[in-house]
């Protein structure tokens, strides 16, 4: 164990780099051209202002926008719905399809993963993912939050959003940030339920969190905002500055491949790596409760209008159509699911089935809701349903491997449908917002077709490998340590009672 931390910390050292002022990811950027301009595309944060001195200091501090008291209240409330997402919504999705046995030892995982890597982000992981230092990887600006609150003054630092002159605290922004990375890591827990040791799920999140999702997240999303963009003659050097991905164009509004592709590929080296269930292929695993993962679904839904329309970090009409896109989507994808049971498993509509297909759809949607237009989204959605079910059983069953809860079912392959359909129904000419195309006059265009979906097909493509190679790794160096997996007779008695000592149910 001390020779996999030595190796942890000297490999984090090695992999960072660079340093400067803090900032966000946009890929998908497209911020009204002005005030009167439609709804456009964005992604998910932008770059604090560099700080003066002396008399610039004070004609800076005069001039410094002032976070509108709107936008901060709809942030702190599109927080709190993603930290439903993952407790209690995703907790309870989950826990419900496990059997009774295993109930706990699911809502403890993505419980307890949640909070460490909320703690995480907050020390070093926003850090790495949204301040400056080179393509891949960010700097050390905001190591341990510092700089984003003066106890003297009582002042908070200011970062920015999609549109030039606005300003959020920076404080909330970490805040959304901490819930997509805490519910990414908790999303992998579906792929290796009921089998998996919780010291070496924990010692796992961590070394993925920091080499796989922060580095991705910076890759994605990161820019130094509209406000770098002050005039044609430092656009390349300002371009510069941002995530590869970002660089090359790509659209993911809420984290088609920064949270889901990213959980899901990990997920299932995970369910390959960690093995089968005793039993699996030859006994029944049905769900003990698909009222709790009825509720759950449910719960997710909510919350994932918080996960999308607060990604436009204003309450404008960018969060307008990603709320209305996320809700359309999702209804489709329901009906999809539900129609393809009957067609094709048996005439029968499942509430498993319908739940699922909820997920798929929020999956899909989520790199696209604020990237398409209103029919683009019901497309997204519909065909989500579909693809997903089809990732749960004949996907699955090519792939051998006993993803316990479908992670790359749902959010693999739900996460690719989604990014690649967003390079699709972007363009202005099939009812999509377009995106930004002069960060200096914010000016509002559209990619060709065929050039956008290359781009989105790079970005998927980075990530799977990326996310792959560092699971793999990660995987290994737990297993070579701790061990990834629980006895059998731990296994056949069931983790609620082996791992924690409980049991969710008592007769």
């Amino acid at each position: 164990m001390n020779k996999l931390l030595i190796a942890f910390v000297f490999s984090l050292f090695a992999l960072i780099s660079g340093e400067s002022a803090y900032a966000q990811a946009a890929s998908d950027a497209a911020s009204g051209a002005a005030a009167a301009s439609a709804p456009m595309a964005a992604a998910a944060p932008m770059a604090a202002g560099s700080a003066a001195s002396g008399t610039d200091a004070s004609a800076s501090a005069a001039s410094a926008p002032v976070p509108n008291k709107g936008d901060v209240a709809w942030m702190i409330v599109a927080t709190a719905l993603v930290i439903m997402m993952s407790v209690p919504a995703l907790a309870l999705f989950y826990g419900g399809l496990v059997r009774s046995k295993n109930m706990l030892s699911v809502l403890m995982q993505v419980f307890v993963t949640f909070s460490m890597i909320v703690v995480l982000w907050c020390l070093y992981g926003y850090s790495l993912a949204f301040t400056e230092g080179n393509m891949f990887i960010g700097g050390f600006d905001r190591l341990f939050m510092k700089g984003l609150f003066d106890p003297a003054t009582q002042n908070l630092t200011n970062t920015g959003t999609f549109s030039k002159g606005v300003a959020l605290p920076e404080l909330i922004y970490l805040a959304f940030q901490a819930t997509f990375a805490a519910i990414t890591c908790c999303l992998i827990v579906g792929a290796f339920a009921e089998r998996m040791k919780f010291s070496a799920v924990l010692v796992f999140m961590a070394l993925w969190f920091t080499f796989s999702y922060c580095p991705i997240a910076h890759m994605v999303w990161f820019f130094p905002g509209p406000d770098a963009f002050t005039s044609k003659a430092v656009v390349d050097a300002t371009t510069a500055k941002g995530g590869m991905i970002w660089q090359w164009g790509a659209l993911d509004f809420a984290g088609g491949t920064v949270v889901h592709i990213n959980s899901a590929v990990a997920g299932l080296v995970g369910a390959f790596m960690v093995g089968k269930r005793i039993g699996y292929g030859r006994e029944s695993f049905t769900p003990h409760s698909v009222t709790l993962t009825m509720v759950g679904a449910a719960l997710l839904w909510v919350g994932w209008f918080g996960f999308n329309a607060g990604s436009a970090l204003e309450a404008n009409g960018t969060a307008v159509l990603a709320f209305i896109n996320t809700f359309s989507a999702t209804a489709a994808a329901v009906l999809a699911w539900c129609l393809g049971e009957v067609l094709f498993k048996g005439g029968k509509a499942s509430m498993v089935g319908a739940a699922s297909g909820a997920v798929a759809g929020l999956v899909a949607i989520t790199p696209a809701c604020g990237n398409v237009g209103l029919l683009g989204a019901l497309v997204v959605g519909f065909v989500a349903g579909f693809a997903c079910l089809w990732g749960v059983s004949g996907l699955k069953k090519m792939l051998g491997a006993d993803d316990s809860l479908d992670v790359f079912g749902v959010h693999g392959v739900g996460g690719i449908v989604g990014a690649l359909l967003t390079g699709v129904f972007n363009t202005q000419l099939l009812g999509g917002p377009g995106q930004v195309t002069d960060w200096v006059t914010m000016t509002v265009g559209s990619m060709p077709i065929l050039d956008q979906v290359w781009i989105q097909f790079k970005a998927i493509c980075v990530t799977i490998v990326w996310s792959g190679v560092v699971a793999l790794i990660a995987y290994k160096l737990v297993d070579m340590t701790i061990g990834l997996r629980v006895s059998e007779e731990d296994e056949r008695e069931g983790l609620d009672i082996t791992s924690h000592g409980e049991t969710a149910y008592h007769n």
